[in-house]
């Protein structure tokens, strides 16, 4: 792939008719940000409705469909996905699931010790 080239990962479809768009690259919010991954966290796009496992991480969280999701956590993705009744078409960026698991759980360790 030259430097002017870049993959797109197919739209996710899921079982209830949600649907995202979920990106990784060095040109998207993703760790890390190369073109290669596995990745801990993505971007996610334009969802076709609002899904609460994703909305803390909107950057328009007061219209959902109309939004970026930035380092969205790999982990998070399969949750959402899995809350949507799973993927019936499209495709993910590869991820790292081990490292999303262990950094979201040090994350929700370090707010729950800063309260």
């Amino acid at each position: 792939m030259n430097m002017f080239e870049r993959s797109f990962y197919k739209t996710v479809e899921c079982a209830d008719g949600f649907t995202m768009s979920v990106q990784a690259s060095r040109r998207n919010y993703s760790t890390p940000r190369n073109d290669t991954g596995p990745y801990d966290s993505v971007e996610v796009g334009y969802p076709s409705r609002e899904c609460s496992i994703l909305l803390p991480y909107a950057e328009k969280p007061e219209d959902p469909t109309d939004s970026v999701y930035g380092y969205v956590p790999a982990d998070t993705i399969i949750e959402c996905i899995d809350a949507h009744g799973g993927i019936t078409d499209g495709e993910l960026p590869p991820l790292d699931l081990v490292t999303a698991y262990y950094t979201s759980a040090d994350k929700n360790k370090k707010d729950s010790e800063e309260q």
